[in-house]
C-alpha cells in the first residue's frame, strides 16, 4: 500500500532535477552543463547578454591540447572594463583575464585544454553588463595535467623569464607578437607544483599602462600573447610582471 507513494515520490525527483537543468542549458547558445555555474561563480547577479559582437576563435579540434591558439575580438562595444576568459570543463576553468586601457580590446594566445569544452570571453562595460560569447572546441585531451615539455631541458632555469618580441604595422594598426619562456605548470601533474605567470603589463617610457594580463595555469607553456594598437604601438614598449613564485619579468619590445 506504500507503493504509490514512493512511485509518486521517484517521478517528482526524476521530472523536476532534469528539467531545471535544462532550463539553465536553454539559455546558452553552446548548451554547456557548467554554465550556471561559471555565471554564477565569476558574474554573480550581473546582468548577463550572449553577444556577437565579443568574438572568440579558435580551432574546430585541437590537434596539440597543450597549445590550442584562441583569439578575442571585441567589436563595436564602448567602455570595455575587463574581459575574463574561461574554458567550461576545464580542471582549472579561469584562462586569464584582461583589461585594455589603450591598445585594442583584442588578444590572442594559447592554452590548454583537458577535454573538448566551450571557451568563452566574457566583456564587462562600464554600465556592469557581461557581454559574452565563445566557440566548442574538440580536443583529445589530456593538456592541463600533462607536465611542461620544457622542464626536462638542461637549463632551462637559465632561460626563465627571458622575452622574444616582433612587431607588425600597417597604415592602419600594429601588432605585438611577445613570447615569453615559462613552464606554466598547472600543478596537476604528479609531483609537480603550480608554478605560472600571474600577472603581465604592457607600459610605455612614460610608465602608462596600455594592457594588463592575470594569468592563470591554463596558459599554455612558453606562451605566446599578440595585442593590437590602433595606429603604431607606443614609443618605449616594455613588458612587465611576475609569476606566482615572485619571479620577474621585464623586457624591452623590440621592433
Amino acid at each position: 500500500m506504500f507503493l504509490p507513494c514512493l512511485f509518486t515520490a521517484l517521478v517528482v525527483f526524476v521530472v523536476v532535477s532534469p528539467a531545471s537543468t535544462f532550463a539553465a542549458m536553454a539559455d546558452d547558445p553552446l548548451q554547456s552543463p557548467q554554465w550556471t555555474d561559471i555565471r554564477d561563480r565569476y558574474l554573480g547577479a550581473d546582468k548577463v547578454v550572449f553577444d556577437p559582437r565579443v568574438a572568440v576563435s579558435g580551432p574546430k579540434i585541437a590537434e596539440d591540447s597543450m597549445n590550442v591558439p584562441v583569439s578575442v575580438k571585441i567589436s563595436g562595444l564602448v567602455d570595455v572594463r575587463r574581459v575574463l576568459v574561461v574554458a567550461d570543463l576545464n580542471p582549472i576553468v579561469k584562462v586569464l583575464e584582461f583589461s585594455s586601457k589603450g591598445a585594442l580590446p583584442s588578444l590572442h594566445f594559447r592554452m590548454k585544454l583537458q577535454q573538448g569544452s566551450p571557451v568563452r570571453a566574457m566583456a564587462q562595460t562600464g554600465d556592469g553588463v557581461w557581454h559574452v560569447g565563445g566557440i566548442w572546441i574538440d580536443a583529445s585531451g589530456g593538456g592541463c595535467t600533462a607536465p611542461s615539455v620544457g622542464r626536462s631541458a638542461a637549463g632551462w632555469t637559465e632561460t626563465l623569464g627571458q622575452v622574444q618580441s616582433r612587431v607588425w604595422q600597417n597604415e592602419t594598426q600594429s601588432r605585438v607578437k611577445l613570447n615569453i619562456m615559462h613552464p606554466m605548470d598547472t600543478g596537476l601533474a604528479p609531483g609537480i607544483p603550480a608554478f605560472y605567470i600571474e600577472r603581465l603589463s604592457l607600459q610605455d617610457a612614460a610608465g602608462r599602462e596600455w594592457m594588463t594580463l592575470d594569468t592563470f595555469e591554463p596558459v599554455s607553456e612558453n606562451p605566446v600573447f599578440s595585442f593590437d594598437f590602433s595606429g603604431p604601438p607606443p614609443a618605449g614598449l616594455t613588458l612587465v610582471g611576475r609569476d606566482n613564485n615572485g619571479n620577474r619579468i621585464n623586457a624591452r619590445v623590440v621592433k
